[in-house]
């Protein structure tokens, strides 16, 4: 399966290894890595794979515009990679497709672990497909705390759509990322816009009320409920569902019909204690079933019934550049975080410091004033 890495590949990255280890036999590759504290791999027979040469910032642009699926992967592992190496080149590229991005529409999918996020956006995504529409979905996989590795399966989940030409999947770990987004989710719609895609789904990785983050990077944000979960009584709170144009129940068929009808009532209760929305859009609640199609279409017309006020009444152009201006903190904030850990001093000291924080003998907040102290000095 795939998993998270930092180096540009066709689809997804490779972990970098010494180019003396691939020409280890396996027995001895494996105890090399025991030797260097590192966990042998689960496959024996696994084998590096050669690094390819770099390429220039025009390739991966004109790439990107004929619409080349490989050259728009690499690209994004490009801009998800984490090695200073990279980080020039993907602003560069990024740069460069800027002039071609922003023509679209871009939808949030969100909701809790098993409302049915992939099983529904590929009963969406196929019928928008098959009008001809070129949709890009890109989803959020959770990494893991301990092996920093993600499975990335929505891909697998949404197999007829990943083979429709007119679609594209791009599973992407969050990488420590809150919010339900990855790291560079953002810059990755760029890119898929600048490939010629005009319809982006951007399907969270379902944690809940923390859930925000990807409202400042989308047009519409859809929140997919179940019924019978207990979510009707989180509509009282501030959060998620006061951030949400349109709520649909999801799994409105056979035997939990009725009941989907039912919490589709108690949200529209819910929703009418919230104030006014700054869209002047009165949100709306509907139940659905990606499994007989039921309300799918519906969905879909109200999805554009909401993008159609919006722009009647400046509110997409007004939000599209707030988000702009979000993100520019954003990455000042990011930056500055990157550059005073690379710091070499914060780096010498970083680690005795740490020491005594554990042990006691000096508090957080004295350790962070003379780590910060370090790096305003340099």
């Amino acid at each position: 399966m795939p998993t998270s890495g930092s180096s540009p590949s066709d689809d997804t990255a490779t972990p970098e290894r010494p180019d003396s280890d691939a020409q280890l036999p396996h027995s001895s590759a494996r105890r090399e890595s025991r030797s260097a504290g590192k966990a042998p791999s689960i496959n024996p027979d696994l084998q590096a794979r050669p690094r390819s040469a770099a390429w220039p910032v025009d390739r991966y642009v004109e790439g990107i515009r004929a619409g080349d699926r490989v050259t728009l992967s690499r690209a994004i592992t490009l801009v998800e990679s984490t090695q200073p190496r990279h980080r020039t080149m993907a602003q560069d590229v990024i740069g460069a497709c800027l002039p071609f991005a922003g023509d679209s529409q871009r939808i949030a999918i969100t909701g809790i672990p098993g409302v049915g996020k992939s099983t529904f956006l590929e009963a969406l995504g196929t019928r928008l497909a098959e009008d001809g529409r070129k949709i890009a979905v890109l989803t959020v996989d959770p990494s893991s705390e301990r092996s920093k590795g993600s499975i990335l399966g929505d891909k697998t989940r949404m197999g007829a759509l990943a083979n429709h030409p007119n679609a594209y999947i791009r599973p992407s770990p969050t990488s420590g990322s809150l919010g339900g987004v990855a790291r560079k989710t953002r810059e990755t719609i760029v890119l898929c816009e600048a490939a010629g895609y005009r319809t982006l789904f951007v399907e969270t990785v379902g944690v809940g009320q923390s859930e925000i983050t990807v409202h400042s990077m989308v047009d519409v944000f859809v929140l997919l409920a179940l019924a019978g979960a207990g979510d009707e009584l989180q509509g009282i709170k501030r959060g998620i569902m006061e951030m949400a144009d349109l709520i649909a129940i999801t799994k409105a068929d056979g035997d939990n019909a009725r009941a989907a009808e039912q919490a589709g009532q108690a949200y529209e209760r819910a929703l009418r204690l919230f104030p006014p929305t700054d869209s002047g859009w009165e949100p709306r609640v509907l139940t659905c079933s990606a499994m007989t199609g039921e309300g799918i279409d519906t969905v879909w017309d109200t999805i554009q019934a909401y993008l159609t006020h919006i722009k009647a009444n400046d509110h997409f152009a007004e939000q599209r550049r707030a988000q702009a201006r979000y993100w520019m903190h954003q990455r000042i904030e990011q930056r500055l975080t990157q550059d005073f850990f690379e710091h070499p001093a914060v780096q010498s000291h970083l680690s005795n410091i740490e020491e005594e924080v554990l042990e006691g003998t000096l508090t957080s907040f004295a350790a962070a004033e003379r780590l910060l102290q370090l790096y305003l000095d340099r």
